[in-house]
């Protein structure tokens, strides 16, 4: 048996990142963008469609995305739990090294090299300014140049790529929300609906960065404050049953002005209560530039899931835009996507970076000294050493670097080419006779590269997900897929399911195909078919011994490029590999 021949970016692969960005790509012409009835248009009135990534996680940690969740959620608990390790200065370090590595040109190149027109900054207010109880004479703020400096450069490589940059505050003065990690919100101090002080600072931030930013065509919009969740008066914490929502529409009004005094260029995005949805008690709007903000998350992608934004946006003649969406199966993006273009709604997906995950655009490698230190501090047992700690989060500040992540070419896949092409492409470009790794099995939609029972990422009664995938490896389907050893292989299969392989033919012969496999106690059911599900071999029934390899049948396979489905009868076994003889 020979090796296979592949290469995981191959000829293929860069025919579709070709294909990708001719099939999306925008017209880009100067002048800003703005409002035009219910559409957002560029300077000579040509309608853009925004396909946009959030850069979560950069400027602003969320405890999920490092995997610190269970015990430190928000970045100032993140930072705490480091600087007791560490000590300030080392921990000072980290963050540096993290913010330089976090974002960098080559990051943006490659996102406007995959498909991409614009970006969605998620600003933390401290790299800005001062918090208030750090200002030395109250009611003034002081202004740090590294966050400006950081955008500075954002803007410039977004510039170099003609794409456009989308400002978004995500953590406000004191935190804008109960859901404490998506803006850094700390309960034992003023929230930005409590003081006074944190609005004063908020709407001088804006008139701070519009100021700077005023003449910058390549800054797409200000989106002004992310998920807003508070319960002003209401019963829900996260302000989802609010009817009036008057202090959020009060505190945008006078952002607006703010921006408005140094700044008439540039599109402004609102945002609803309840995560950005809950507009009741905002409307009617008060800037003749504006566009609404709605987030989708874990819901159905059909009209009735964006029913209501539609319904605003023809009553009240205003742009609608995805701002935030994500965090699900490779099937529920490409719906999303769908749904959003067929109904002229720009996107941005979120997050670009997250260490050790399968639904984003890219993977942070974990380390096993990382797992070391995130099992200490769930557990509080075998505390390392701070030479340790040091060496293991400059490590991982090391991975987020473009170069060191794994690209998820599943996911880029299924947002750009599979939103307009129901064509099936290989994996990985393999010539047999060889060996072929069970999952990687064609690139493609649901019911035409695979078929899979539970698929996506959906809330059910009383809060709970389906669970659609118990892998979490490797791709992005809802093909469940677990690690043995060093092996990726298929697992948890059910009855009916199937994969399909595409792959090239050095000979134009006869091939034995033969299943690596493991079966524990139940007998698995296989047989093979071709692209159209026309039947190709008998079913064999697989004994059960714990690792095994057996025959499937023999097929007649042509010179060039060749097609199977191996369909799964019955299931429950564990599926390694197909080897060609």
């Amino acid at each position: 048996m020979s090796k296979c021949s592949f290469h995981y970016l191959n000829l293929k692969w860069s025919r579709l990142l070709l294909f990708i960005i001719t099939a999306t790509s925008t017209s880009f012409a100067q002048g800003f963008l703005h409002q035009d009835g219910q559409k957002i248009v560029n300077g000579y009135g040509q309608n853009v469609l925004l396909r946009g990534l959030g850069l979560g996680g950069w400027m602003l940690q969320e405890g999920y995305m490092l995997k610190t969740a269970d015990f430190a959620g928000t970045q100032s608990k993140i930072k705490q739990e480091i600087v007791e390790l560490i000590g300030k200065e080392k921990t000072d370090e980290f963050y540096q090294k993290y913010l330089d590595n976090g974002i960098t040109k080559q990051d943006i190149d490659s996102l406007a090299k995959w498909g991409f027109n614009s970006v969605r900054l998620p600003m933390h207010y401290n790299l800005y300014t001062l918090p208030i109880e750090k200002e030395t004479i109250e009611n003034e703020n002081t202004w740090l140049e590294k966050g400006f400096v950081i955008t500075d450069n954002l803007l410039k490589w977004c510039a170099d790529n003609k794409m456009y940059l989308i400002l978004d505050l995500h953590a406000a003065p004191g935190g804008q929300g109960k859901d404490a990690n998506i803006s850094d919100y700390d309960d034992t101090k003023p929230s930005l609906w409590e003081s006074e002080a944190n609005k004063k600072k908020m709407i001088a931030f804006w008139k701070k960065v519009a100021e700077r930013y005023k003449e910058s065509q390549w800054i797409g919009a200000y989106d002004i404050i992310n998920e807003p969740n508070w319960n002003f008066s209401g019963t829900n914490k996260n302000g989802c049953d609010e009817k009036l929502n008057a202090p959020l529409r009060q505190l945008q009004v006078d952002i607006t002005k703010a921006i408005r005094e140094v700044d008439n260029n540039h599109l402004i995005i609102i945002e609803g209560n309840c995560w950005g949805n809950n507009y009741d008690g905002i409307f009617p709007l008060w800037d003749n530039n504006m566009a609404l903000s709605f987030h989708k998350y874990w819901n159905t992608n059909d009209a009735s899931s964006i029913q209501k934004m539609l319904d605003y946006r023809t009553k009240y003649n205003v742009p609608i835009w995805l701002g935030e969406s994500g965090e699900n199966s490779n099937v529920w993006f490409t719906q999303a996507i769908s749904l959003m273009e067929k109904n002229n709604i720009g996107w941005a997906f979120w997050p670009m970076k997250k260490i050790d995950n399968i639904a984003g655009v890219t993977s942070v490698n974990i380390t096993d000294d990382y797992k070391k230190l995130l099992d200490y501090w769930k557990t509080r047992k075998n505390k390392p050493s701070e030479e340790f700690v040091y060496k293991t989060l400059m490590q991982i500040a090391d991975n987020y670097r473009m170069d060191n992540l794994t690209i998820k070419k599943d996911v880029l896949d299924s947002m750009f080419r599979q939103v307009i092409s129901d064509e099936t492409i290989p994996f990985n470009n393999y010539k047999i006779p060889c060996e072929i790794k069970s999952v990687d099995y064609d690139l493609g939609k649901l019911n035409e590269s695979y078929f899979d029972t539970d698929y996506q990422n959906l809330w059910v009664s009383d809060g709970k997900e389906i669970d659609w995938n118990s892998g979490n490896l490797y791709r992005n389907d809802g093909v469940d897929i677990i690690k043995i050893n060093s092996d990726f292989i298929v697992s948890n299969i059910k009855d009916g399911e199937w994969l399909q392989y595409s792959f090239y033919s050095e000979y134009d012969k006869d091939f034995d195909i033969s299943m690596k496999y493991s079966n524990s106690n139940h007998k698995g059911e296989v047989y093979l078919t071709d692209k159209n599900g026309k039947k190709l071999t008998q079913k064999t029934i697989l004994p059960s011994p714990s690792t095994n390899t057996i025959s499937i049948g023999t097929i007649k396979l042509k010179k060039g490029n060749n097609t199977l489905r191996v369909v799964f009868e019955k299931g429950d076994f564990d599926f390694y590999s197909l080897i060609f003889k």
